[in-house]
């Protein structure tokens, strides 16, 4: 039986839907696509896998690829580097820094005879034939190494420094400053031990260039030779520790990865910072108005306001740091009595939901550290 003129119209009318969804899954495939391949670019580093691996190297430009695992502490140390390189080289058409994550593509790792951590490979132009690199782990030395054998002249970007760079100009201003805990490196140019160090350094600068009061210093030592012989130098590098209060300079013989200076600096100085200078959960909290809270915390409605008058007076006893805390301690416990018990728990809960927004590092210090205050509000 031949469909009626309505069935007919309804016949077309689902044609025609099809083809739209037909076109909106079109459409969404070549979204995704575009999002994959945004994200394998996302970074000055290429990500290279084993579906993109030939279709990037190989082809018509030369290929720096390291080999790596991420668990691997050299990796690790090589990481930003490697990040330095590929920004230096990211407007190079003719030149490509990539990264293979072994433990996700081994047989492709396994298939260019990869066996430790880092491997770093050139591929020449048009060929997976590689070379490896036997070369110095730096970013100059890696940029010298892609522009011998990529045929280009590319520059090693520079990236701003939070290392205070002293100088016979500067020092007693910056090191005797007695509001300021410094820590000075004296490194000579020459010296391998202190090329080794200075990325390390570089992460320690950044981790702290929130705290007003600690610098992260370095002097050429070779250049000024006054400051090394005034200070006892006589190897490289040597680092020397002048708190607030001796500005004499304490010799630092702590270890040298990133954490050991943390937690030198975190003991020294006060300070509640990790290795990527985020405000750990003890930031902020002061002792003697912890035990005031505890008190107020546990007091009936009547007493609270006697024991706000305490952490009042304890308040007003402080200075510096101590002082900003102290009114972020006062704050809380004048909104607690006001809005009730719950009101710590809440305005946690609120902080911590900007916290994982993306907002900057000094808004990140503030909201830590009125968070770790109000904690020591919830019962």
């Amino acid at each position: 039986m031949a469909p009626t003129e309505e069935g007919k119209k309804l016949i077309s009318s689902q044609k025609k839907m099809g083809r739209s969804l037909n076109q909106i899954w079109f459409f969404l495939i070549a979204l995704g696509l575009l999002f994959v391949s945004s994200c394998l670019a996302e970074e000055d580093v290429v990500i290279l896998t084993g579906d993109n691996f030939e279709k990037e190297v190989g082809q018509d430009r030369g290929a720096l690829v390291e080999f790596y695992a991420p668990w691997c502490g050299h990796c690790k140390k090589l990481a930003p580097e490697y990040e330095k390189l590929g920004t230096s080289f990211k407007k190079a058409k003719s030149v490509l820094i990539g990264k293979v994550d072994c433990d996700e593509h081994k047989s492709l790792c396994s298939k260019y005879g990869v066996s430790g951590y880092p491997t770093l490979q050139w591929f020449p132009k048009g060929s997976l034939e590689p070379k490896k690199y036997e070369g110095p782990r730096t970013a100059e030395s890696l940029t010298e190494f892609v522009n011998t054998e990529g045929g280009t002249n590319v520059k090693l970007a520079t990236v701003p420094s939070n290392v205070v760079v002293l100088t016979e100009n500067n020092f007693d201003e910056v090191v005797l400053d007695k509001t300021k805990d410094v820590l000075v490196e004296f490194y000579a140019p020459w010296c391998g031990h202190c090329k080794n160090l200075a990325p390390i350094y570089e992460k320690v600068a950044t981790a702290y260039k929130l705290e007003g009061d600690v610098v992260i210093a370095n002097l050429d030592a070779d250049k000024y030779k006054d400051f090394a012989e005034k200070y006892g130098v006589s190897g490289f590098p040597t680092l020397k520790f002048f708190p607030k209060g001796n500005k004499d300079g304490e010799d630092y013989d702590g270890g040298r990865d990133l954490e050991d200076f943390v937690t030198f600096i975190n003991e020294k100085s006060g300070t509640s910072r990790d290795g990527k200078g985020q405000l750990t959960s003890t930031a902020g909290i002061v002792a003697s108005l912890d035990a005031l809270v505890k008190e107020f915390v546990s007091a009936s409605n009547d007493k609270k306001k006697a024991v706000l008058s305490k952490i009042e007076e304890e308040v007003e006893k402080f200075d510096g740091s101590a002082a900003r805390y102290g009114k972020i301690y006062l704050k809380a416990a004048k909104s607690s009595l006001e809005k009730g018990s719950h009101y710590a728990k809440n305005e946690m809960d609120r902080i911590q939901r900007i916290l994982e927004k993306s907002i900057s590092s000094a808004k990140a210090d503030e909201f830590t550290l009125k968070k770790n205050i109000l904690s020591t509000f919830v019962a």
